[in-house]
């Protein structure tokens, strides 16, 4: 007799993603896993299990994709998309091909739209439909964008997108829906529930993406005010189509010195500094990075950074487990050129007689008189946030342009940067006075905030 199958997931908050652990008697599979595919390894060995199969649903863009490590570390075969052009083995699969994991089955279901390759795992008890995985397709509340590939194709993909979540619709509403892409993830179209996980008839009452009249009402609503997604993004299918280096474990840290930090430095690397902003405004190196260690902090990095530079870090303490924490994400978006942290902080900097720089943190009640102080207003937002409200004669620039467009900003004018909560805002004052930008951050609150103030 065959047990019923066991499912966990492992949320990414770093990513807005989820992977799952599906467990069939002594039998494994893992779902979308994403590189540091040790930490979902460490769960299977004390249960006893033998994970046969990596599933991968498409290939991915926001991740560099786990499979390759837990072929490596277990021998699992790796199950793909027959049409994802991978370069390395695996066993491809199309519509309708069957996998049977401790005698569940798992149906292949082709549902493209946010990628042209993707597809869905349907999970039979019985040849009953008890479960499916929808990686970037069906999500709670929303679904997969399909810009990711270029605007030229986005169309295409949306049509694509709306055939495929009628397919998974007609599943049976009792079906549980688990989508790797989820709240916090730039891969939906639309803003996500908290929720990760939900059921087709859930969906199919409350989804505005099944709810769209007809297939041009949801390719508008698909591609209307989609936010940008972070620049590393165009590097990820590449590489995980080729297959990523394999690691094993996460990389050590190496600690560096100043007169090391300031010779990467010097040879063009990057300095992120991962402080607080409070931190980073009273004290930092000149032409570092701010950008928090927080659930979005490599998003940010692989905005700003370009792809492959070199990079060295300025840690919180504790350092130990604050640098593995920074390394782990980094390491999940195949940032791997981490040359170490600077031991002892900006303190040590400034004990080797290394300058520091600074700037001014102001509030929200001062904001009103930026103008009145020769100052202008910098909201470093992204557009469809702007459509919502904005500080009256400020200037919009979402922080991602800043790096490429810094030429179009005064530089005889102070500026005040200011975003939704100051997270944002700390990375583009940081960006700011490395250009030589005079520069106050608005550390707190934003502008949704300050005009509920003058309401």
């Amino acid at each position: 007799m065959t047990m019923p199958a066991e499912i966990d997931a492992f949320a990414t908050a770093s990513l807005g993603d989820s992977s799952y652990l599906l467990m069939a008697g002594s039998d494994a599979a893992l779902v979308d896993p994403q590189r540091d595919a040790w930490r979902f390894l460490a769960t299977t060995a004390p249960r006893g299990l033998t994970v046969r199969y990596v599933l991968e649903t498409h290939v991915h863009n926001d991740y560099v994709s786990g499979a390759l490590e837990v072929r490596a570390a277990t021998g699992a075969e790796v199950v793909a998309p027959a049409r994802g052009r991978y370069e390395f083995p695996h066993r491809a699969v199309a519509e309708g091909d069957e996998i049977d994991l401790g005698g569940i089955s798992l149906r292949v279901v082709e549902t493209p739209g946010h990628t042209p390759e993707h597809l869905s795992y349907l999970m039979l008890e019985a040849g009953r439909p008890v479960a499916v995985f929808t990686g970037g397709s069906l999500m709670q509340g929303s679904a997969g964008r399909t810009d990711l590939l270029g605007t030229g194709r986005a169309e295409e993909l949306a049509r694509a997108q709306y055939r495929s979540l009628r397919r998974l619709a007609e599943l049976p509403g009792s079906t549980r829906v688990l989508p790797t892409h989820g709240a916090g993830s730039f891969c939906a179209s639309t803003p996500r529930s908290d929720e990760r996980t939900t059921t087709i008839g859930t969906e199919r009452d409350a989804n505005p993406a099944l709810l769209a009249p007809d297939e041009d009402a949801f390719v508008r609503r698909q591609l209307d005010g989609l936010l940008a997604f972070p620049a590393y993004y165009r590097h990820m299918a590449g590489m995980n189509r080729a297959g990523p280096a394999v690691l094993q474990r996460l990389p050590r840290l190496a600690p560096l010195s100043p007169d090391e930090v300031a010779a990467h430095a010097a040879a063009g690397g990057w300095v992120v500094d991962a402080r607080d902003r409070r931190s980073f405004a009273a004290g930092h190196l000149p032409g570092s990075l701010n950008v928090e260690l927080g659930d979005q902090f490599a998003v940010y990095v692989g905005w700003i950074v370009p792809f492959g530079a070199p990079l060295v870090l300025l840690l919180p303490e504790p350092a130990d487990i604050n640098g593995a924490a920074a390394l782990t994400q980094l390491v999940r978006i195949g940032y791997d050129r981490v040359g170490g942290w600077l031991r002892g902080g900006v303190d040590a900097w400034a004990a080797a007689g290394r300058p520091l720089s600074d700037y001014p943190i102001v509030g929200l009640d001062e904001l009103g008189d930026a103008r009145e102080r020769g100052a202008a207003v910098l909201d470093v937002r992204q557009p469809p946030e702007w459509r919502e409200g904005a500080v009256p004669g400020s200037l919009q620039m979402f922080v991602g342009d800043l790096p490429w467009s810094l030429h179009e900003l005064p530089r005889a004018t102070e500026l005040w940067t200011v975003c939704a909560s100051g997270h944002r805002a700390s990375l583009a004052a940081s960006l700011l006075d490395a250009a030589g930008i005079p520069v106050r951050l608005v550390a707190s609150g934003g502008v949704a905030d300050w005009l509920a103030r003058r309401s």
